[in-house]
């Protein structure tokens, strides 16, 4: 028994070992390299479509874009008005009308005019009796019938009547006479008891108050008349900007109205007080309107340049799209490789873009050919 299960011992341990040495090892996983998505080399073919260089800082002007108006230029602005008490018997032009200097915009019926006319004409008659006194007292004293002292007084009396006389016509002439029409007064010896009112400018009626019938007083405004051929732009520039404007200078205009045309100016007046409500300064520019396209009250929008200010910019050039964020690419250890960087970028300005964080001067990026360095990233990044 003994042999028998040593011999079945042996047989099972032959094929243990029989087994064991027909078992091939089990080959080693193989490690991968893991390569930085990121990460570009430039190739010869790559370097010669690509400009690199030093992040560097560029003076940036900023536009200022600044609300405001049209508005009527003051300086070709008439305000015509009654010159005395009456009722308007008349009216000659409507709203919009364009009038000439000296036309006639309303008649006013009024009878202290007509008391004033004869004032005139009194004074003009007693004027006319004293300059007779006068002539035959220097007769009578040529004949030794008076003394010279009754014509002196006589002359005194002519002098009186005649500062009378340029009273009363300048008063009527205060009134809105023309000398003319004043001067017919004293010959005919009878008044009119009409007033006009007549334009001072040539230009367009742009404000009217007065209905027929309507009884006013010297102090009402009845008619705006304005050469609306020159204009002002007008705007509140907030006082944290006033320095970046002075007179004289130059500026840009854009009219949402006129489908955002351009035109020029240059400011005239920069107020020298802060308005404490709005914290803003009153300025205007003069603007030639000779084609009658801007109206007053108009919404314009102004734009000025502000001081020049040097800030840390990359060219457009530079700049990648990736995820929704602005990217560069940022010069390695490396001489030729680069690693996409995002960047927090800000304004643009001739072709440059602010650069707020993720660069500073001095930093080695692709300034230009960034698409194509890009473009190159993911094709390695798809192999």
């Amino acid at each position: 028994m003994s042999r028998v299960l040593f011999s079945t011992l042996l047989v099972a341990a032959l094929a243990v070992v029989s087994t064991a040495c027909s078992e091939k090892p089990a080959p080693v996983a193989e490690k991968k390299e893991v390569v930085d998505p990121s990460l570009v080399t430039l190739t010869k073919e790559l370097q010669a479509n690509v400009k690199a260089g030093p992040v560097t800082e560029v003076q940036f002007v900023d536009t200022l874009r600044i609300p405001g108006r049209i508005q009527v230029d003051e300086q070709y602005e008439s305000r015509a008005g009654a010159s005395i008490t009456g009722r308007i018997s008349t009216l000659d032009v409507n709203l919009g009308d364009e009038v000439k200097a000296g036309q006639r915009l309303a008649t006013i019926k009024s009878t202290e005019l007509a008391q004033y006319q004869l004032s005139y004409i009194k004074a003009s008659q007693q004027m006319q009796l004293h300059r007779k006194a006068v002539d035959r007292a220097k007769q009578l004293l040529e004949a030794d019938v008076i003394s010279p002292a009754e014509l002196q007084r006589r002359e005194g009396e002519l002098n009186a009547a005649n500062a009378e006389v340029n009273a009363a016509r300048d008063q009527l002439q205060v009134l809105g006479m023309a000398p003319n029409a004043i001067a017919q007064l004293g010959l005919a010896n009878s008044g009119m008891s009409t007033s006009q009112v007549n334009s001072k400018i040539t230009g367009t009626v742009i404000a009217r108050n007065a209905r027929l019938g309507q009884v006013v007083a010297p102090a009402e405004e009845l008619f705006v008349i304005a050469d609306l051929s020159h204009v002002w732009a007008v705007a509140e520039i907030p006082e944290q900007q006033i320095a970046h404007i002075s007179e004289g200078q130059t500026i840009n205009i854009e009219v949402p109205a006129l489908d955002d045309a351009e035109l020029t100016g240059k400011l005239a007046f920069v107020g020298d007080i802060v308005n404490p409500a709005t914290r803003t300064v009153m300025a205007r520019a003069n603007i030639d309107n000779s084609k009658m396209l801007l109206k007053p009250d108009m919404l314009i929008t102004i734009l000025l340049e502000a001081k020049p200010e040097k800030v840390v910019a990359v060219p457009a050039t530079a700049v990648v799209r990736e995820n929704n964020a602005d990217h560069v690419f940022v010069q390695t250890m490396k001489p030729t490789q680069y690693k996409l960087m995002p960047v927090t970028l800000g304004r643009t300005y001739q072709g440059y873009r602010e650069v707020l964080q993720g660069l500073q001067a001095g930093d080695q990026i692709v300034l230009d050919g960034a698409f194509h360095v890009n473009n190159e990233r993911k094709r390695k990044e798809m192999e």
